[in-house]
Order: structure tokens, then C-alpha cells, then sequence
């Protein structure tokens, strides 16, 4: 990097530095928001979803090429006002504190109280992806919001349209002391990761959340860390081929499988596998009896990752990896305006094959073959933990030793995706697919400080006496009767 990148990469530092002085400044000024106050934030945030739900189409499709308006609407659109809408409707109730019990119990009895109050932590870094640009910066907000604080938003430089919108929408009804959107390429990512934030939140690959680890770790700003991996489907011997192979496709071809849940591949039955492929080509036919020039069917983001998916595809074929492209129209993509790449199948890959070591989040689905359950168990275990588990059957001890031998951020059974459209559910990762989760009361807590407070009785007793020296035999007493098993 030369001295003039240097200098402007530090002046950006400076300006999102002076943005969050200014915000962490007006949250003590003011202290913790109303429930009103906050009620009220988040009707703005609503409004701004409403008022700019044909904009927010517009901005998407132009980013992505081609992006369903539909698509854009049920996730980015009212996937975000829901949200939005649920923690106004129970913020009051989060808001209230906790009562516990005294340790020892007898100074409960005299008077002392335990209790957790929940107090806003002050400024959240959002740093939000581009699959769902819009949704994935307004959902958090509705924990970040109704937990009180105020937040520094850096979207993704990969939809700059979307991004320069909502940077003009949050700009229109919110000061910069409330909320404020930062644009801007890798470098001022990398800066705005290494502000002294309250809390942070990231959004995005596992790759680039190391990096946004360490650059926290210097403020020790605690994280919140939504990633993905790669979410294993199991498809049972009990499961209904035809309904599990709809709703797999639909699942891989939302958003053309640019999802951090999206299912990354089948283990299915040895004997099932021609039945499950005949099923996903009729699903995929009925969704998208066109994919070329079909509004629904959703380009991938930029060149880079459309040359990517499609290096997974050529190895995997070089490598001996059967490959089903479902086309129903049989058209011809070697020419066209955007990046489309059909649904696609690999059947019978192989671990050394890049497709099985990386996120694909794209709309190719590899399916690969097991034995026993427990084999498909084993394989799984033997991998990252992933962000979603899918599981499809209706043998109840399967399903039952599935949920208890297996680790993951959530689990869909007989769906995928579905369990992050659930509020009252948490929703984040393990270990290398994030860590900490929020969606409805749990992104209320996530983003909120517990603040534990002690109020002792006021007046001493004998054991608090007998805690002081010297000591003597009633702390000896005490204490026999509290070091035995």
C-alpha cells in the first residue's frame, strides 16, 4: 500500500472514528431509551421498508443483474419488517428485569435482593453481507434497536446500488447520532472492523470473519459472528422422496443458492439417489420452466464467483463426478447478459474435490450416497460444524439420534432453511459458523448488557459479622456446614 492509500485509509478511519465518538457521546447525554423511544426508532425503520420497497427492488436487481422482485420482497422487504415488527411488539416485556434468588437464601429473607437489570451496550458496528443486503442489515436492527442502542452500518461494497440506497434511507429519518451508514470498498471494511465498538456484528464468510476477529480483538469488542459452512441434508429411508426433493430445489435455487443456508449437499439412501434426481429435475421444471430470461431465476452476484461456482462444476466432471444440469428449456448459456448458471447436480463427488471443501452458495447441489444412518452421521461429524442442519423422514428414533449426534448452529426437519424464519428461535452458528445468535428475544439479550445488582440488607446480621476477621467459631461453624459433600 503507498503513502497516499495509507493517508486515505487513515482518513477514513478518522471520519467513522469521529461518527462513533459522536454516537457513543450522544448515548450519555441521553441514556437509555424509552420503550417508547425505541418503539419509535423501529416504526421509522419500518416506514423507511415501506416507503422504499419498489426502490429497494430496483437497487437489487441492478446489483445482482437479474434478482426476482418477488424474492426481494418476501426476503429483504417483509422479511425485514417482521422482525421489525416483533420486537416492537414485546420490547416492554424484554425490558423488565429479573429477579433471582440470594446466595445464601437467609439474606433474602432479611431483606437483600438479586436482580439483572438489561441495559443497552451503546453503539453497534453492523457489518452486513450482499447475498440479502437489505435484510441482513434491518434484522439485526430490531435487536440492536430494541435493546437501546444506536448503530454504525458498513454494507457490502459487492451491491453498491443497494448499499448507496440505504445509506440515502437510514440518512432521511435518522440523525447521525442515532444511526449512520458507511460506504466504501475492503478498505474502509477493514477499518470499520477495527473501531472500538460496544458490540459487533458481522454477517458474511467464515474467511473474513478471522480477519474481523482480530482486528475486534485489539478493542476487545465482544462479537456476534453469523457465517455459514456447508449444511448437510440427510434424506432418510423413510422420507418422501418427491416432497423432500421440492422443497431441497427450493431451498438450492432462492437467491440462486447465494445463502448461508442454503443446503450444501444430499446424503441420501445408495438405493434412492436415481428416484431423488428424477424428483428435483420435476421440481426445478415447475419453478423455472425457463431459467435464462426468467425474472424469477436469480443471476449470481459478480464474475468472480460465477467463475468460481463454475470451477467447482469443470473439476468436479475432470475428476469423474457425474453431472446433471437441469435445464428444462434446454437453453444454451454460453452467451447471455448475466451470470446464470442452471441448477446443477454432482453425484458421487469426492472430498478432494473443491465443491466438498468449500461454501458453495451457488445453485450447484452435490449428492452423495450412504449406507447406514449412522455412516451419513459419521460424515457429517467428521466435517466443521455447519450453520443448518436438514433432515427429512418420518422414523421418529432416527430423526431423535439425528438432533442428539450432531452439532449445528439450527436444525429444519423435513425443510431447509426454515428455522431462521422462526423470531422466537435463536439464529446463529458454531464454532466455524459463528458464534452468538439473535432474531426476537435472543437478539434483544445479544445486544444487551445483563447487568447483575447485589443490594445488601441493611443492617448486619451474624453471618455477615461472622465474614470478617477475626475469625472465630461462628465462621467455622458456618463454613463445616458448607464444605461437606
Amino acid at each position: 500500500m503507498n503513502a497516499h492509500a495509507n493517508l486515505g485509509a487513515d482518513a477514513h478511519k478518522a471520519a467513522m472514528l469521529a461518527i462513533l465518538d459522536k454516537q457513543k457521546a450522544a448515548h450519555l447525554r441521553d441514556g437509555a431509551p424509552t420503550a417508547e423511544q425505541r418503539i419509535e426508532r423501529l416504526d421509522r425503520c419500518i416506514g423507511l421498508l415501506v416507503d422504499h420497497a419498489k426502490d429497494i427492488q430496483d437497487a437489487i436487481n441492478a446489483d445482482f443483474g437479474n434478482r426476482s422482485r418477488e424474492a426481494t420482497l418476501l426476503t429483504d422487504v417483509s422479511g425485514s419488517i417482521g422482525p421489525l415488527k416483533h420486537a416492537k411488539a414485546h420490547l416492554r416485556k424484554w425490558m423488565q428485569g429479573q429477579k433471582r434468588k440470594t446466595t445464601p437464601a437467609i439474606l433474602g429473607l432479611f431483606g437483600a435482593k438479586a436482580e439483572v437489570v438489561y441495559q443497552p451496550k451503546g453503539v453497534v458496528g453492523v457489518i452486513s453481507p450482499w447475498n440479502f443486503p437489505v435484510n441482513l442489515t434491518f434484522a439485526p436492527l430490531a435487536g440492536i434497536i430494541a435493546a437501546g442502542n444506536r448503530a454504525m452500518i458498513k454494507p457490502s461494497e459487492f451491491t453498491p446500488v443497494t448499499s448507496e440506497l440505504m445509506k440515502t434511507m437510514f440518512g432521511s429519518v435518522f440523525s447521525e447520532e442515532e444511526i449512520a451508514v458507511i460506504t466504501g470498498g475492503p478498505d474502509v471494511g477493514q477499518a470499520f472492523a477495527g473501531l472500538p465498538f460496544d458490540h459487533m456484528i458481522f454477517t458474511g464468510a467464515t474467511s473474513i470473519a478471522r480477519h474481523v476477529m482480530r482486528a475486534a480483538a485489539e478493542n476487545l469488542v465482544p462479537l456476534t459472528l453469523e457465517l455459514g459452512g456447508k449444511s448437510p441434508v440427510i434424506l432418510s429411508e423413510s422420507a418422501d422422496i418427491a416432497t423432500a426433493a421440492a422443497r431441497i430445489m427450493n431451498g438450492k435455487t432462492l437467491n440462486a443458492g447465494q445463502i448461508c443456508l442454503a443446503p450444501d449437499y444430499v446424503l441420501a439412501p445408495e438405493g434412492k439417489v436415481a428416484e431423488f434426481v428424477k424428483e428435483a429435475q420435476g421440481a426445478v421444471g415447475r419453478m423455472f420452466p425457463t431459467l435464462k430470461d426468467n425474472p424469477d431465476y436469480t443471476a449470481v452476484i459478480a464474475e468472480r464467483h460465477y467463475e468460481r461456482i463454475k470451477g467447482y462444476i469443470d473439476e468436479a466432471r475432470a475428476m469423474g463426478a457425474q453431472i446433471v444440469e437441469i435445464n428444462p428449456a434446454g437453453e444454451d448459456f454460453s452467451q447471455q447478459e448475466h451470470r446464470k448458471i442452471p441448477p446443477t447436480l454432482i453425484l458421487n463427488p469426492t472430498d478432494d474435490m473443491k465443491v466438498m471443501q468449500e461454501e458453495i452458495f451457488g445453485p450447484v447441489l452435490p449428492v452423495m450416497t450412504y449406507k447406514t444412518s449412522q455412516d451419513a452421521l459419521d460424515y457429517i461429524n467428521a466435517h466443521e460444524r455447519p450453520l443448518g442442519l436438514y433432515w427429512f423422514g418420518t422414523d421418529e428414533a432416527e430423526k431423535a439420534n439425528v438432533l442428539a449426534n450432531t452439532t449445528s448452529g439450527g436444525v429444519t426437519v423435513n425443510d431447509v432453511i426454515m428455522h431462521v424464519a422462526q423470531e422466537e428461535l435463536p439464529f446463529g452458528g458454531v464454532g466455524p459458523s459463528g458464534m452468538g445468535s439473535y432474531h426476537g428475544h435472543d437478539g434483544f439479550l445479544e445486544f444487551s448488557h445483563r447487568k447483575a445488582i447485589y443490594t445488601q440488607i441493611k443492617k448486619d446480621i451474624g453471618p455477615l459479622v461472622a465474614m470478617r476477621p477475626p475469625y472465630g467459631a461462628a465462621i467455622r461453624k458456618m463454613l463445616g456446614g458448607q464444605v461437606k459433600r
